[in-house]
């Protein structure tokens, strides 16, 4: 912790120590944006603020070598590796040893050296001048976090003796039970950070508070957010007193809404030093003025359109006035927790809305750069088969946008279109239903009206689809001649296997050509040819609810799609569960894995020393659904058989299953045998109305059980040739990295098409693997995902807007959660909230509540009790599945994973979709 003192502890005593003199002190007028190291993030944006000639209030900031120096012999080794321990425990020693790290260092004090730069600093202020000393860490005020209060400020400190305390106490702070849990969450390693202290001239001001120059809750970048009181900003910061409240149009210039606070307390500083509450007691009818003139208002916003201007990105600001009307600003940091706007701007002008299309996919965390560049390619190729111009399909088709590494697609032809409005929210309302709301929520927004009346534009993109890839001739097969179409289903995947295999001896320039002919041609083609099936099979059902009417409810409607023949996951999920009752059989070889953690187990099987019969079932899996993965629509994800960990640990937990229990194959056999049953109670509804009605439900629900679980089958072929490209590019990797322009051959999958022609052509490209590696890290933090994002920066589900007026999901009554029904039956257990599958513990029977699903999930289902999905509809991946297997399930339910808790008894309606934490 020295590597920043001077070589001799003492060389700048009784020299000049001022504010510019001492390795321990600078001067704020000094100070660049690129000093964190030295001063921490809180003074390195005061001097950048300083430096671009913004009003700062003097001062001095004490260097992190004086928190060092001070530290060296506080013997803080043993406390870092006490954090290191709890870290991995679980934080439960965490307080204990924060409370330890603060007695070593106030123990310590100031040493003698410091303490004199110290006077030296102060005094050069001038005479016992009132100042803030206030705490800057050097992992604060980062575009990743904040750490907003998390270390302390000491405000109107008088005298010398009263600095130095004050600095103590801040250096102490850095080890507060809070800042080292925020630190512990964000991943920062608590012996790389250190503290400086800002030592300012108080501003003894008349109106201070906080200034957000984008609005932090809607994310709208043209509205700067203020909150304002009497007295020091203090009371706005710390959330004591309820400010008044102003929301400014910076496009207009003019104040959209204006709220007064109570004015129940107020903070002044006290003649001598420190600081005063002064609460008040008002009426309700009292007259209360705003503490902010319009001019001030107006004044405020054009300052922090400057500190916009200057960081090129909104800001969080702090601000004051003096008693002579001087605006002051006493702090600037980065928004944290905008969400990030698109990559690109829409090539028309106006408002623009976009879907996010990872969410629609079940896909919460960010996708990585080569995951990125494999989805433009294939959404180029969909562009370009439709008609659409796409100059560079690398790049990807017009509709296509990236925001926070993830896929978004410009909404507002749909919002546009009068058949898109009638359409696209439809299949949302069995997709992700939330979404869907949040569409029909901007139909009444006057910037997306109706402008496209006839259906011939959408016509002009479907029609060279059908016509190219037979839509047609599909349906009339699949309607007329089942077993022929499912032939052809055969034949499609057959002739999908074979275009993507590549030679063995191919160059990795060849490779590259091969993996941009795979997914910018290939995997797409068997989408418009397999997909009209499985939509004739829900067609289908849809045609027997309107012969039969209300003999033929909704729920029992649901019942004839359970147990669905043609499903490759389910396929999937009940061979996962085939082997593990193959190794039932073998009760030494259950005795040696049930004990193992998943991470243990792989190992042995990468050593080939599971039991044999555990070794040669796992082996066989993988060579049939090794390429499936959690997330695998971003082909940098790890696949199943580079990475086992998750089926090995599903496979531990399948074997924990109680003797005697249902198993789910069983439960699946049920399910489809309770189908039949239904269908043939439909059957005789309709023989009741008339032979014709007869024949023609039973042909249709024969289409429905043949052919709806295809809709699996799209996906699952366009993940085989993300697999195949996913193989070529870790053949490419092992080249960059055996050239040492890689570190690793992983390190491919965060670089993109053209920077591996860069780098095959010779290009030392660690350096940008090492930033997009960093950004990434960044956005798996990032818990809040947007559905809907405006190109202002809105998130219309933040907003009234978004709701359309009417009311949303979320908590209908206390202790009841409500979504969208997904599968009927009635379920009460405790809960397991997992956020990542990968090495999940689920006890048989606990209910699975996990924010969305997709295959990679699947097999959690088999002994899962019930599902609560925060994504997701009725026909959702998730729903459908849930359905096939008979577990109650809810989806579409607003922060589950938040608001529901591990081990917590809940109970699961999933005909009503609601979720009590209370057991009726």
């Amino acid at each position: 912790m020295d590597s920043m003192e001077p070589e001799d502890p003492d060389q700048d005593r009784g020299a000049s120590l001022g504010a510019s003199g001492s390795v321990f002190v600078r001067n704020i007028s000094k100070i660049r944006g690129d000093m964190v190291p030295e001063v921490g993030g809180k003074a390195a944006n005061l001097g950048e603020l300083a430096n671009a000639g913004l009003p700062v209030p003097p001062g001095f900031c004490l260097t992190t070598a004086a928190y060092q120096r001070a530290l060296s012999g506080a013997a803080l080794e043993p406390v870092l590796a006490a954090l290191s321990e709890a870290d991995a425990a679980g934080l439960d020693r965490l307080s204990e040893i924060a409370t330890r790290a603060r007695s070593l260092v106030l123990d310590s004090g100031v040493p003698a050296g410091i303490a004199e730069s110290v006077r030296l600093a102060y005094g050069e202020l001038g005479d016992n001048v009132a100042v803030a000393v206030r705490s800057s860490a050097t992992a604060e005020d980062l575009p990743f976090a904040s750490f907003a209060g998390q270390q302390d400020t000491f405000l109107n400190v008088v005298g010398v003796n009263a600095v130095l305390d004050a600095v103590s106490r801040c250096w102490a702070s850095l080890w507060t039970d809070r800042a080292v849990a925020y630190r512990t969450t964000n991943g920062i390693d608590h012996a790389t950070v250190a503290l400086a202290v800002v030592v300012q001239e108080m501003v003894d001001s008349t109106t201070a508070g906080v200034m957000f120059t984008a609005n932090p809750v809607t994310g709208n970048r043209n509205e700067t957010v203020i909150d304002a009181s009497p007295g020091l900003g203090e009371s706005v910061v710390s959330g004591a007193v309820n400010p008044d409240h102003y929301v400014v149009d910076t496009l207009q210039g003019g104040i959209v809404s204006r709220t007064l606070g109570d004015r129940q307390l107020e903070i002044r500083a006290v003649p001598g030093g420190g600081t005063e509450r002064l609460e008040r007691r008002r009426s309700a009818d009292s007259d209360v003025e705003p503490c902010l003139s319009d001019r001030q208002v107006l004044a405020l916003v054009e300052l922090g359109r400057e500190v916009q201007e200057h960081y090129r990105a909104p800001q969080d600001t702090e601000w004051a006035i003096d008693p002579a009307g001087k605006m002051w600003l006493t702090q600037a940091r980065p928004i944290t927790t905008l969400y990030p706007q698109t990559t690109r701007k829409p090539p028309a002008p106006g408002e623009h809305a976009f879907l996010n299309f990872s969410l629609a996919q079940g896909l919460t965390r960010p996708m990585t750069p080569m995951g990125l560049a494999g989805i433009r390619l294939i959404a180029s190729c969909v562009a370009r088969t439709a008609a659409f111009d796409v100059p560079d399909p690398r790049s990807g088709p017009p509709p296509y946008y990236e925001a926070g590494q993830r896929i978004f697609f410009d909404l507002t032809p749909v919002l546009r279109s009068r058949v898109g409005r009638v359409i696209v929210p439809r299949v949302f309302d069995v997709m992700e239903a939330r979404s869907a709301a949040l569409m029909r929520g901007l139909f009444e927004d006057p910037r997306f009206t109706v402008t496209i009346k006839t259906p011939l534009k959408l016509i002009r993109h479907v029609g060279p689809v059908a016509a190219k890839y037979r839509v047609p001739e599909s349906v009339i097969r699949g309607l007329f001649r089942p077993a022929a179409a499912m032939e052809r289903v055969e034949e499609l995947t057959a002739e999908l296997h074979k275009t993507l295999v590549v030679p063995g001896k191919a160059t990795s320039h060849q490779r590259l050509a091969h993996v941009q002919r795979i997914l910018g041609e290939e995997v797409f083609a068997t989408v418009p040819q397999v997909l009209p099936l499985p939509a004739l099979g829900f067609a289908m059902l849809a045609l027997v609810r309107r012969l039969l009417g209300e003999q033929a409810p909704y729920s029992e409607l649901q019942t004839v799609l359970r147990g669905l023949p043609n499903n490759v996951t389910t396929e999937m999920d009940l061979a996962l569960w085939q082997l593990a009752s193959e190794i039932r059989e073998d009760p030494d070889a259950v005795a040696s894995m049930v004990g193992q953690t998943a991470a243990e187990l792989v190992e042995q099987y990468r050593a080939a020393k599971l039991p044999p019969i555990a070794q040669s079932g796992v082996a066989r899996f993988l060579g049939m659904y090794g390429h499936r993965a959690v997330a695998e629509i971003d082909l940098g994800m790890p696949r199943w058989s580079d990475d086992p960990t998750h089926i090995l640990g599903v496979v531990a937990n399948y074997l924990r299953l109680a003797e005697g229990a249902e198993a789910p194959d069983q439960q699946f056999s049920r399910a489809a045998r309770e189908a039949d049953e239904q269908v043939a109670r439909f059957v005789a509804r309709a023989r009741a109305k008339s032979p014709l009605h007869k024949a023609v439900v039973k042909i249709a629900l024969d289409r429905t059980r043949r052919f709806a679980g295809l809709r699996e089958l799209p996906k699952y072929n366009l993940v085989l040739g993300l697999g195949a490209a996913r193989e070529q590019l870790l053949l490419i990797g092992n080249e960059l990295a055996a050239a040492q322009r890689i570190d690793r051959a992983e390190d491919v999958f965060f670089l993109d098409l053209d920077d591996v022609e860069a780098a095959l052509a010779g290009d030392d490209r660690r350096d940008v693997v090492a930033e997009r590696r960093a950004a990434y890290q960044q956005e798996l933090r990032r818990r809040h995902i947007p559905r809907v994002l405006l190109s202002d920066g809105t998130e219309p589900e933040a907003t009234a807007v978004g709701s359309g007026g009417k009311q949303r999901r979320g908590i209908v009554q206390p202790g009841t959660l409500s979504g969208s029904p997904a599968s009927a039956g009635l379920v009460s257990a405790p809960a397991r909230v997992i956020m990542d599958p990968v090495g999940a513990h689920l006890e048989p029977g606990e209910i699975l509540v996990a924010p969305s699903t997709d295959p990679g999930w699947t097999p959690l289902f088999l002994t899962a009790g019930g599902l609560v999905m925060e994504m997701g509809g009725p026909n959702s991946h998730g729903a459908v599945v849930a359905r096939e297997y008979g577990i109650p399930a809810v989806v579409g339910v607003p922060d589950a994973t938040s608001r529901i808790s591990t081990g917590q008894h809940i109970t699961v309606d999933g005909a009503a979709g609601t979720v009590s934490t209370e057991t009726p």
